[in-house]
């Protein structure tokens, strides 16, 4: 890796007065300044009011004339409107910004939020799907939501039409994240505001944008790269082969979280996109229980807490291992790791099992480090 790469990855420190904060939002909101750039620049010049100075001459430099900053009334008028909405500022890198989006290389700088912000610190399960989803989809949507939150999981999505509201109205009483692409003032769909109410008084509204702006095209990829980073998997329940619910699976690969999709009918083309994740390799899902299954140990464990050290487990048996790997194996070949993530267990303690069942011919070796069940 680069020094510039290692650089990228340097803790940001957050603001700690008013006067930073308001310079963070000044420096945010300024023309070209995205969230890259805005960590480069607070890296270079080491606080926000550095970079605001900075900014113009900078600017220059580049070619770009007559150019000015984001105006402090600007900022004092976003602050009131947010102080009227009830909303809190989450700056990257305090202690209620989101864990999971932290490591993000275009981690959102800062965040407004209406609700209850400790929700971002339990384990979240991002859900999506499309607009006009069938009634099938809707109720898979709701049962798979439900059955989520009584296991402790947070249901988050994008409080979109179809299976974005069937899931956070059955994830109210359980916990759910609305991420939105406009201002986190500002309700769209205008038929969702009682369930944006209702979002906000059990669970948490969450945008990057400024304070009542109403969103717009480009706003919903941005949007759903967050939806994406909150959780530890992406469950698309019904989407087309062309949606923004494939846009945010994307993100999900890319960000290092699981996807899995809810099948459907090939008929149907609001089943489209689902089928085609499946078929590039995402994980099936006809329950709750099937994206449980889907989390490897250490991904269920990411954002958690440090929980007190526990006297270790004695090794399992080697009997007791080769079950577990012939119970876990098919005729479909998987690999290695994979097994060795789902099993618990270190390499250590799997390797030469695999190598006695082998042996005895139960298992065999595909191409790319793959294991199968001997046909």
């Amino acid at each position: 890796m680069t020094e510039e790469q290692l650089s990228s990855y340097h803790p940001t420190l957050p603001p700690t007065t008013e006067e930073d904060r308001f310079s963070w939002l000044r420096l945010l909101r300024s023309r070209k300044v995205g969230p890259a750039t805005f960590r480069r620049l607070l890296r270079e010049h080491g606080s926000a009011q550095n970079a605001l100075a900075a900014l113009p001459e900078m600017a220059r430099a580049a070619g770009i004339e007559g150019y000015e900053i984001c105006p402090p009334g600007v900022i004092e008028a976003e602050l009131k409107a947010a102080k009227a909405a009830r909303a809190q500022l989450l700056c990257l890198g305090s202690a209620d910004f989101p864990d999971a989006l932290t490591d993000l290389s275009d981690a959102p700088p800062m965040l407004w939020a209406i609700g209850d912000v400790s929700i971002l610190q339990k384990r979240c399960i991002a859900m999506v799907g499309a607009r006009n989803c069938s009634s099938l989809g809707a109720r898979m949507a709701r049962g798979l939501a439900t059955d989520l939150g009584k296991q402790g999981y947070v249901v988050v999505s994008g409080l979109a039409r179809g299976i974005d509201t069937a899931a956070h109205m059955a994830a109210l009483d359980t916990g759910t994240v609305a991420v939105m692409a406009g201002g986190v003032d500002v309700i769209y769909p205008a038929e969702n505001t009682d369930l944006a109410g209702d979002i906000a008084q059990s669970g948490l509204r969450l945008s990057e944008q400024p304070m009542g702006v109403s969103p717009q095209a480009r706003h919903f990829p941005r949007r759903n790269r967050i939806i994406s980073g909150l959780a530890q998997a992406v469950v698309v329940v019904e989407a087309a082969a062309k949606s923004g619910s494939l846009i945010t699976a994307r993100d999900a690969l890319d960000q290092g979280r699981e996807v899995l999709a809810v099948p459907g009918h090939p008929f149907d083309a609001r089943a489209a996109g689902c089928n085609l994740l499946i078929r590039d390799g995402a994980t099936l899902v006809r329950s709750a229980e099937d994206v449980i299954e889907a989390l490897p140990q250490q991904q269920t464990d990411l954002f958690e807490r440090p929980q007190p050290e526990m006297a270790p487990e004695p090794a399992p048996s080697a009997e007791t291992l080769h079950r577990e790997i012939l119970a876990r194996l098919g005729p479909s070949p998987i690999a290695e790791d994979q097994l060795i993530r789902d099993i618990a267990a270190n390499a250590g303690e799997i390797g030469p099992a695999l190598v006695d069942l082998e042996l005895d011919g139960r298992i065999q070796r595909q191409p790319g480090g793959l294991l199968s069940l001997t046909s």
